[in-house]
């Protein structure tokens, strides 16, 4: 691909897509801002990844979407992603709002399901007070582009005390090479609240589309007390360069699980990353990930210690086959005053073939004695004794090494809190092992 690193947007095109959308002062300030940030700023630079080498700037362009009345509306590629009845559901296609839906008992108990630019206006002072609070615009040249740029979005609000028992789902989907796709998260679990949210993150362009860049940005706010399950499956098209970055930050006894499937055909920068601010708070995360042909990605996981008796897990789990490249980076920091901590990672990758590349790099950067850390890692390929013993048993060896990948990747898949989705990871999974 090639390489543009100049910024493709500058103040006056952003306020003007503020103003045209009719957002508040606040947020056109905000995404000026962004915009002017953009241009002094650095894309991060992840180690071993050379990203100033895939196209970051093809972000495209604005562009409404006609609203549907119900998820059977859909295009039948991405119909059945929608779920069963769920107890909400927001649907965008090319970053743009199309439909929102939300049970009367959950509206009723204050919970806010809805996309972010709806949210901006109509609940200005909330989303104002959390937006940016994980992932400051001004961190690299990601953030502050995708600040100024993104469309539609998501927010959620769980009011204090209240749970909702029934996962809250999301699908965001691209069809137009063209048009813009830049969504943002923001989920706020007040205290003592709790929550499922899942989204599944998709492109249907056919063949030959132009290159795509699609930043994300991804804010999960857990107050004391309160749980968050945060479950995410991108499945795009090789034209696609996906920047992901998701950030947490957890309060006082509070907990967030991640639940990410990066099955996603073309370039990946991913980092998923919880700040345990509050004593006794806790994270755990499973991230799974298949690479094929020439594709390269960087996929880091990092829990940050600041709190006392904070504990967090990781889990990352990745298939290369073809020339795929992976850089899996574990990164766990436990901060001075963060004693009784406990953090633990693995990072482990299966290679499918002599040309494939995967690199696991566990990291423990601890500023505390009395703590506990730990991690394992491994890189290798199947193991030719269980392939042998499983042909023992009549099974031929194709299928013998599939069963040893689907064990291998077991441990994620069976994590995913939806049956609909976790049926379509295995899909997912399936489509890219057989190629």
């Amino acid at each position: 691909m090639s390489t543009q690193l100049s910024t493709p947007v500058n103040r006056q095109t952003v306020s003007a897509l503020s103003q045209s959308k009719g957002e508040p002062a606040w947020l056109e300030e905000i995404r000026t801002k962004g915009a002017e940030l953009a241009e002094t700023l650095e894309w991060p630079t992840p180690e071993k990844v050379r990203i100033g080498r895939w196209n970051l700037t093809a972000v495209g362009a604005h562009k409404p979407q006609d609203a549907i009345a119900s998820a059977e509306e859909l295009p039948e590629a991405v119909r059945e992603l929608a779920g069963q009845s769920p107890a909400g559901l927001v649907v965008q296609r090319n970053s743009a709002s199309v439909l929102r839906q939300l049970s009367p008992e959950l509206a009723a108990k204050g919970v806010i399901f809805t996309d972010l630019e709806t949210a901006a206006r109509e609940h200005g002072d909330l989303v104002r007070k959390y937006l940016f609070q994980a992932v400051p615009q001004d961190e690299n040249k990601l953030t502050a582009l995708q600040s100024a740029i993104w469309n539609g979005g998501v927010f959620l609000y769980v009011p204090k005390n209240v749970e909702v028992e029934l996962p809250l789902q999301a699908l965001l989907y691209s069809d137009d090479a063209e048009a813009a796709f830049a969504p943002r998260v923001l989920v706020v679990a007040d205290n003592h609240s709790r929550v499922t949210y899942v989204d599944n993150v998709v492109s249907t362009y056919g063949e030959a589309a132009q290159p795509v860049t699609k930043p994300t940005i991804v804010e999960v706010i857990v107050k004391p007390g309160a749980h968050v399950r945060y479950a995410t499956v991108h499945n795009m098209g090789d034209n696609l360069v996906d920047l992901t970055v998701r950030r947490a930050v957890v309060e006082n006894d509070g907990r967030v699980e991640w639940v990410i499937g990066d099955l996603h055909d073309g370039h990946t920068l991913s980092e998923t990353q919880s700040l345990l601010k509050g004593n006794g708070s806790s994270s755990d995360a499973k991230v799974i990930s298949i690479g094929s042909k020439s594709q390269q990605m960087s996929l880091t996981t990092g829990a940050v210690h600041f709190g006392r008796n904070t504990e967090s897990d990781m889990v990352t789990r990745a298939v290369m086959k073809d020339q795929a490249t992976a850089i899996i980076n574990g990164v766990t920091k436990i901060e001075k005053g963060a004693t009784k901590s406990n953090g633990q990672q693995t990072e482990k990758v299966l290679m499918l073939s002599p040309k494939a590349r995967g690199d696991a790099n566990p990291i423990l950067l601890i500023d505390e004695d009395d703590v506990k850390a730990g991690h394992a890692a491994s890189v290798g390929q199947v193991n030719p004794e269980q392939v042998y013993y499983l042909m023992s048993r009549g099974i031929s060896k194709k299928d013998a090494e599939r069963l040893i990948i689907y064990g291998f990747l077991t441990p994620v898949v069976t994590e995913i809190p939806i049956d609909a989705v976790r049926e379509q990871l295995q899909r997912l999974l399936e489509r890219k092992l057989e190629g």
